[in-house]
C-alpha cells in the first residue's frame, strides 16, 4: 500500500499543524506530542496572553462573547489572558473606568486562573485614577495598569500613574502605534518613540508598548524601542507581515518580547509558533518573559 503524499513543507502548513494540535490536545485535555513518537512531552511553562480584552456589559452579548474568548483561548493552548475593559466612549469618566474595572474584576471571579486584570484609568482624572489604580492592584489584585490615547505618554498628567504603578511593582501596558495618516479619533496616540522616552525619565518603569502587528509602521516601532532597555514590546495585532518576530528578537532581543493576542487569537498564536526561532526562545516569548515581569508585584 502506497503511502499517501505529504503536503511540502512550509510555514503555512506547520501553522495548520500546530494550530490542529493545540485545539485536539485543548478539547481531550491531553498534551498532544507529535507522530511516530511515544514519549511523554515535560510540562511546558504556561503561555501567557499580555493583551486581551473583556466586553464592556453595554453590548447584550458580552456574557457569551467573554465565554467565546475563554474557548478560543483553550482551542489554541492559552493558559491565562491578561485583560482589561475599555469605556466604549473615551476620553473615559472616573466613573466609566471603575465600572469597567469592577466588571473586569468580576470576569476573574468568572474563569478563575484564566483571567488576570488590568486597571484601566484616564490620568486626566488625576487623583482619582491614581486612587484607582491603587484600589485595583492592592484590593482586586489586578496585575498591571491600562493606558489608552487619553494622553500622550509623554504629557505630565501621566506621571503620577507611572510613579503609582512603579511603587506597586505593576507593568503599564500603552496604547500605541506608529501612523502615517491622521486618525481622527486618535489624535494623541503615543508611539515607540515617546514610549522610549517615558522609559528615559522613569527607568524603573515596567513599560509595555502595545500591538506592534496593530499599531502601524512595525519597523520603525521596533528601531525606536532599540536603546530602551526597560520597554517589553508585545507581539499583539492583526497584520499578518512576515519577519515581525524575527526582526525584534535580533534587535530588541527574546527577553523584551511578550506574546499577545489584543483578541486577533489565531494571528497572535500563528506568528509565534510559526517564528524562525528556537523552541526555548519561543516559551520564553509565549510566557516566561510575562511570568518574570508579573513576579514583582506587591502583595
Amino acid at each position: 500500500m502506497t503511502e499517501p503524499p505529504r503536503e511540502p513543507a512550509s510555514r503555512r502548513s506547520f501553522l495548520r499543524r500546530s494550530t490542529a494540535l493545540a485545539a485536539l490536545g485543548a478539547a481531550t485535555g491531553r498534551h498532544v506530542v507529535a507522530a511516530h513518537t511515544t514519549e511523554e512531552a515535560p510540562a511546558k511553562p504556561k503561555v501567557i496572553d499580555c493583551h486581551a480584552h473583556l466586553h464592556h456589559r453595554s453590548r447584550p452579548s458580552w456574557g457569551a462573547d467573554d465565554a467565546a474568548l475563554i474557548d478560543a483561548a483553550d482551542r489554541l493552548g492559552i493558559d491565562v489572558l491578561c485583560c482589561s475593559m475599555l469605556t466604549p466612549k473615551r476620553p473615559a469618566t472616573a466613573e466609566g473606568f471603575r465600572e469597567c474595572n469592577r466588571w473586569t474584576a468580576e470576569g476573574a471571579k468568572r474563569f478563575p486562573g484564566r483571567v488576570l486584570g488590568y486597571a484601566y484609568v484616564n490620568p486626566g482624572c488625576g487623583a482619582e485614577a491614581v486612587d484607582e489604580v491603587r484600589r485595583c492592584v492592592l484590593g482586586y489584585g489586578f496585575i498591571g495598569v491600562k493606558l489608552y490615547n487619553e494622553y500622550f505618554c509623554t504629557d505630565p498628567v501621566v506621571f503620577p500613574i507611572i510613579e503609582a504603578a512603579i511603587e506597586l511593582g505593576v507593568p503599564v501596558l500603552h496604547h500605541a502605534g506608529r501612523i502615517h495618516y491622521p486618525l481622527a479619533d486618535q489624535p494623541r496616540i503615543s508611539d515607540g518613540g515617546r514610549i522610549a522616552e517615558l522609559a528615559a525619565r522613569y527607568p524603573k518603569a515596567r513599560l509595555i508598548c502595545a500591538h506592534v502587528c496593530g499599531g502601524g509602521d512595525w519597523e520603525w516601532t521596533i528601531k525606536a524601542l532599540r536603546h530602551a532597555p526597560s520597554v517589553y514590546l508585545d507581539t499583539s495585532g492583526s497584520v499578518l507581515d512576515d519577519a515581525v518576530i524575527e526582526m525584534a528578537a535580533k534587535v530588541l532581543g527574546v527577553d523584551r518580547l511578550l506574546f499577545g493576542c489584543d483578541m486577533s487569537m489565531t494571528h497572535g498564536v500563528g506568528r509565534i509558533r510559526g517564528a524562525d526561532l528556537p523552541d526555548d526562545a519561543k516559551a520564553q516569548i509565549l510566557g516566561g518573559n510575562m511570568a518574570r515581569l508579573l513576579a514583582g508585584r506587591v502583595r
